[in-house]
C-alpha cells in the first residue's frame, strides 16, 4: 500500500462533571462524549526510517511535541518497527478548542501506523497505548456516544444521540485546559450535572431530555474569564438553538437544533459568521 488517509473526528461534551481530584493531580470526571462529523485528515506513507509529520497548519509543532508524532513513536518502539512513517495532517478542527483535536489526531495516528505496518492490534491494546498519550485518546479511538469516567479513560458505549443539527463556534481566544482544571475546586461546586439523566434520555431516544440536562461544570471557570462564551451561548439560543453548551474546557460553544430545523441552523450559522465568528461549522452527530 503506497498511502492512505484516515479521518479524525472532533467531539463535544453533552455533559461534563468533575467528581474530585486524585493524588497524582488528575481530576476524576464523569462526562458524556459525542463524536461529530467535523474532522481532520491524516495521510500515511512508509519512509525509510524515522518519523516525518507535516501539516497545512502553521500553528502546530511538528516534532516530538506533537501528539501525532508521540503516537507514531510509541507504536514504532513497542512493535519493534525499524522502518519509518510519514504523516501529513490536513487540519480542520479548531486548535485548542475543547473538541479533542489533538487527541483525535493521536488516535488516528495509532490506527494509521497499525494499518500501515499490518500490526493487527486489537482496539483494547490501542486504547491502552492511547491513555499514555492523553486522557481523551481512548475515547477518540472508540468514537460515537459514550460515558467517560475515571480521568476519561473508563468508557461505556451509549445509545446514539438522536439525529439533529449541531452548530459549533470557536471564538479566537486562548484557553488552557490545564489552567482551567487547576482553577476548579471540585469540593466547592454547588451543583452537579445530571449525567445519569442524560444517559437515561439517550436510552429513551429523548433529545429534549438530553437538552434539558446539558451542563458543564468547567463553565464556572472559563466563562467568567472569557464572557464571550456566555454571549455566544445566549446568541445561539436567540437564533433558535434548543440547547447550547461549552464543550470541554472551551472555548468552543455548540448549539443543538432538532431534526427538521436545518434551515434555522443554516441561518444561525450565516448570522454568526457575519458577526465575525469565522470558526463556525454546522455538523451532525456520529
Amino acid at each position: 500500500m503506497d498511502e492512505f488517509s484516515i479521518r479524525a473526528y472532533a467531539k463535544i461534551n453533552l455533559g461534563l462533571d468533575v467528581i474530585g481530584r486524585l493524588p497524582n493531580g488528575y481530576h476524576q470526571v464523569k462526562m458524556i462524549m459525542q463524536s461529530i462529523d467535523l474532522w481532520d485528515e491524516l495521510t500515511f506513507r512508509r519512509i525509510r526510517k524515522g518519523i516525518s509529520v507535516t501539516s497545512d497548519s502553521s500553528e502546530l509543532p511538528l516534532d516530538e511535541n506533537n501528539l501525532i508524532y508521540k503516537a507514531a513513536a510509541l507504536l514504532l518502539k513497542e512493535c519493534n518497527i525499524s522502518s519509518g512513517v510519514g504523516i501529513h495532517l490536513k487540519k480542520n478542527i479548531p486548535i485548542a478548542a475543547g473538541m479533542a483535536g489533538g487527541s483525535t489526531d493521536a488516535a488516528a495516528a495509532l490506527k494509521g501506523v497499525c494499518r500501515l505496518f499490518d500490526l493487527n492490534l486489537p482496539q483494547k491494546r490501542l486504547m491502552e497505548y492511547g491513555v499514555s498519550i492523553g486522557a481523551d485518546v481512548p475515547y477518540c479511538l472508540m468514537g460515537g456516544t459514550a460515558l467517560a469516567e475515571g480521568i476519561g479513560e473508563k468508557l461505556t458505549a451509549l445509545p446514539p444521540l438522536p439525529d439533529c443539527h449541531i452548530l459549533t463556534v470557536t471564538p479566537k481566544i486562548s484557553v488552557s485546559t490545564k489552567s482551567v482544571y487547576q482553577s476548579l475546586d471540585a469540593q466547592e461546586l454547588t451543583g452537579h450535572p445530571d449525567i445519569d439523566g442524560i444517559v437515561g434520555a439517550l436510552s429513551a431516544k429523548d433529545l429534549a431530555g438530553v437538552l434539558a440536562r446539558m451542563e458543564n461544570v468547567l463553565e464556572a471557570v472559563t466563562v467568567p474569564a472569557h464572557p464571550v462564551i456566555r454571549t455566544i451561548k445566549d446568541r445561539m439560543r436567540s437564533l433558535g438553538a434548543a440547547g447550547s453548551l461549552m464543550s470541554g474546557s472551551g472555548p468552543t460553544v455548540f448549539g443543538i437544533f432538532p431534526q427538521g430545523q436545518e434551515a434555522s441552523a443554516k441561518a444561525a450559522l450565516d448570522s454568526l459568521r457575519q458577526e465575525g465568528l469565522e470558526q463556525a461549522f454546522l455538523v451532525r452527530p456520529i
